[in-house]
């Protein structure tokens, strides 16, 4: 049998908002998709059409995250592993190497798992699961600008842009807001 390569990783690490979301992602080597590579070097329209093109030719694919509770508890690191984690386990397929975008990774449950620093522009499996990632997050934060359209969410995607600062000191955290980072911290008076 040939190799089975699970690409990993996450979007949403430096956010004040919403959940760490992880992809893990098995390509077929019989039916290989164009065009992939970083989700960020790519227009929202093409990562859009990637999206539904990785879920109908993977081998495998799974969205894992650590949700804001977790990440208050755990904090972004562990949490980000944990959501790595859940993405691997819930494959459909048990891969024989997970690679894993960045300069860590978690214990996959034994399986072999490398890091590879700037994995989501080398391995095409780390790019697909980089799109999948990305597009969950983005769509999750569209959703979350409906809900708090004060926050600009649709905009920044719940990073600390100077909008997104003001939005908090001005109006407070939502319930979706980070409470162990500081910008939200200080927003809502403990720091």
């Amino acid at each position: 049998m040939s190799e089975l390569i699970a690409g990993v990783d996450e979007v949403g690490r430096g956010p004040l908002v919403g959940d760490v979301v992880t992809a893990a992602v098995i390509l077929d080597p019989a039916n290989p998709i164009e065009g992939l590579r970083d989700s960020k070097k790519l227009s929202e329209k093409r990562r859009e059409a990637l999206f539904v093109e990785i879920q109908e030719k993977a081998l495998a694919w799974h969205v894992g995250r650590a949700s804001v509770e977790e990440i208050d508890r755990l904090n972004i690191l562990h949490a980000t592993m944990l959501a790595m984690q859940r993405a691997v386990a819930g494959l459909t397929l048990t891969p024989t190497l997970v690679r894993v975008d960045g300069n860590r990774c978690p214990d996959f449950g034994g399986l072999a798992a490398e890091a590879l620093v700037k994995g989501d522009d080398k391995e095409p499996a780390i790019s697909a699961a980089s799109i999948l990632a990305k597009v969950v997050r983005d769509r999750e934060m569209k959703e979350l600008d409906k809900l708090y359209p004060d926050y600009g969410f649709a905009g920044h995607k719940g990073y600390p842009t100077a909008a997104h600062l003001e939005a908090l000191a001005t109006q407070g955290a939502t319930p979706h807001h980070r409470t162990s980072f500081k910008p939200v911290r200080r927003a809502l008076g403990l720091e």
